[in-house]
């Protein structure tokens, strides 16, 4: 269990009540049940729907870290647990295609947009077969690959403020850049909506199949992993970086350097939080010393203090 702090609360557990009638709620939630690694949630919470959700940012502490969840895929957390709320998003699960237009919930799997835009003959986001996060968190680090990305489609967004408050947010006034979307202050991603172009089904599940492929062949898919540890640099790639850097099969503790690909480090079986960020740490410190290139991380690392270290968003 977490070591006692002073936990951020009201005078009053009202808010406890309210959350319990929403959704979900639980205490010391054992989050191996959800990400890579990393110790117990000291608040758990799954709203029942949209409407749920908001009712219970409303009620809040104003000082209770709060840390989004999706399916904990590029999610890094530290062996004491967070002592915090965090609030899973996958109820919020509604998927809508009308003609081109797409509409999907936080909570809908990329893999389940990609393989419902397919059989729409919608294509723009094939790339999304290949990520096993979910909405929210490709919308709030601008997930991408193969050269696609979710900015090149999407038209809006609908978030929820920390108050519970929601808004509607057009594409054009969304900051979105490598990795990295430019949300407001502590808002969660509720929705988001894209506009695709006709294509032949078949053509389009040719592209997702032959991504997979490429995927299967040459990342480390089998083992527990955080997905890629590293952004790419401008003109380079991180994993190259780190292979001829010699750190590719580097081990701490229970955590590996992937043979297969050097940006992902897989859990051996027994790998806690601070085997994988020391080998976070140690490749960047070699490839810092032998190219000059200091790695910045893709994986959002969350601390036993602070809500987030990294900039990236919510989790995948």
């Amino acid at each position: 269990m977490i070591a006692a702090r002073q936990h951020a609360q009201p005078a009053s557990d009202n808010w406890l009540e309210i959350l319990s009638k929403s959704g979900r709620f639980n205490e010391y939630e054992p989050m191996a049940r959800h990400t890579t690694v990393g110790g117990p949630a000291r608040w758990f919470f799954r709203p029942a729907n949209q409407q749920g959700l908001c009712a219970a940012l409303a009620v809040l502490p104003e000082n209770l870290r709060v840390l989004p969840l999706g399916r904990g895929s590029n999610m890094l957390l530290p062996d004491s647990g967070f002592d915090g709320l965090i609030i899973d998003l996958s109820e919020l699960n509604d998927l809508h295609i009308d003609g081109c237009h797409v509409h999907a919930g936080a909570g809908v799997r990329m893999s389940s947009i990609a393989r419902q835009c397919a059989e729409h003959g919608l294509t723009g986001l094939e790339f999304m077969a290949t990520v096993p996060g979910d909405l929210g968190g490709g919308v709030a680090m601008n997930a991408g690959a193969f050269a696609q990305q979710v900015s090149d489609t999407i038209t809006l967004i609908e978030i929820a403020h920390p108050n519970g408050d929601c808004e509607e947010i057009s594409a054009r006034d969304l900051p979105m850049n490598y990795r990295y979307t430019q949300l407001p202050e502590g808002a969660l991603v509720l929705s988001a909506h894209f506009e695709l172009t006709p294509e032949t089904p078949e053509i389009i599940r040719e592209r997702m199949r032959s991504m997979r492929s490429r995927r299967s062949e040459t990342q480390p898919l089998n083992q527990p992993n955080c997905g890629s540890v590293f952004k790419n640099p401008e003109g380079d790639h991180a994993a190259r970086l780190i292979e001829e850097a010699g750190l590719k099969g580097t081990q701490i503790g229970g955590a590996s350097i992937s043979i297969r690909h050097a940006n992902f480090i897989v859990n051996e079986g027994e790998a806690s939080s601070a085997d994988v960020l020391a080998l976070i740490e140690r490749a960047r410190l070699v490839v810092k010393k032998k190219f000059g290139v200091l790695l910045e991380p893709e994986v959002r690392i969350i601390s036993d203090t602070t809500a987030v270290t990294d900039t990236s968003g919510e989790a995948l």
